[in-house]
C-alpha cells in the first residue's frame, strides 16, 4: 500500500521492542470508556499491521456496494454510506492528530469534535465513492507512516484529548476499531 518512492528513504524493520510495544492492546486507564466498544473490536498483534490489512479489506468491500445505495441513510436522517466513508477518515485524521501531538510531548488539552456537525458540511454526497475511497486510502497511508515511525517510548505516552486521559497506543487502537464497527454497521443496516 505504501507510496514509496526510489528518493523515499528505505523502509527499516521495527525494532522487537518497539513491535512488541504497539502489540499489546492499550489498558482500560488509556481511554476513556466510550471508546471500549472500539478497542474491543480489534484482534490482538501489532496494531499497524492490523491498520494496513483492515483498510484493504473496508475498501474492497466498500467498492463491492452499488453506487445508488451509497446516497442515502439506512433511516430517515440517518447518514449514507459516503457519510460514513468521510467520517471515518475524518476521526482518523483527529485521532492520529492527537496521536501526533501526544507523542511529541505536547501536554496541550486537545479539544473534542463534532462529527454530526461535520456531516452536513463535508459534501460527501457531492463526491464519487472512488474519490472518498481514495481519500480513505491516502488517510491511511499517512497513518501508518506516522505510527511505523514513532520512537518506541511514544507508544506509551499519555495526554488529554475531549478532557479524558489518551495514549497513543489507544489512539492506535481506537483508529482501528472505530473503522471495524462503521464497516459492520454498513454491512448490517445498509444493505
Amino acid at each position: 500500500m505504501s507510496q514509496r518512492t526510489e528518493k523515499s528513504e528505505p523502509y527499516r524493520a521495527p525494532s522487537p521492542a518497539a513491535i512488541e510495544r504497539r502489540a499489546q492492546p492499550p489498558k482500560p486507564d488509556e481511554f476513556f470508556e466510550y471508546y471500549g466498544r472500539y478497542v474491543a473490536q480489534v484482534a490482538p498483534g501489532d496494531i499497524v499491521a492490523t491498520l494496513a490489512s483492515q483498510i484493504v479489506e473496508t475498501v474492497d468491500f466498500l467498492r463491492e456496494i452499488p453506487a445508488e445505495r451509497t446516497t442515502r441513510g439506512y433511516a430517515p436522517g440517518k447518514w449514507t454510506v459516503r457519510d460514513v466513508v468521510l467520517h471515518i477518515a475524518d476521526a482518523e485524521r483527529i485521532f492520529m492528530y492527537r496521536a501526533l501531538r501526544i507523542a511529541r510531548g505536547d501536554a496541550t488539552p486537545l479539544a473534542s469534535f463534532d462529527e454530526n456537525a461535520y456531516t452536513p458540511m463535508a459534501g460527501a454526497n457531492a463526491r464519487s465513492m472512488d474519490a472518498l475511497l481514495t481519500e480513505l486510502l491516502a488517510v491511511r497511508e499517512a497513518t501508518l507512516e506516522l505510527l511505523a515511525g514513532l520512537p518506541t517510548e511514544a507508544w506509551d505516552r499519555r495526554g488529554t484529548a475531549s478532557d479524558k486521559t489518551v495514549s497513543v497506543r489507544a489512539l492506535a487502537w481506537i483508529t482501528a476499531g472505530h473503522e471495524v464497527h462503521h464497516r459492520e454497521v454498513v454491512r448490517e443496516r445498509y444493505l
